[in-house]
């Protein structure tokens, strides 16, 4: 089935680099899902301060 399923990347033009640059971008991307408990905060609360009143 792998050797099959070779022949069609070939034939379809998919090359090793574009299989690797994939599997690359899932890793990156195909993280678990992002922690949202920070978002129940509004954010003008979470912001750093900029100006300091002095």
């Amino acid at each position: 089935m792998e050797r099959i399923q070779k022949l069609f990347e070939l034939l379809a033009g998919i090359s090793a680099e574009e299989d690797a640059r994939l599997a690359r971008a899932k890793a990156i991307f195909a993280d678990t899902s992002p922690d949202v408990a920070a978002l129940q905060i509004p954010a003008c609360w979470r912001r750093k301060q900029r100006i300091s009143l002095q």
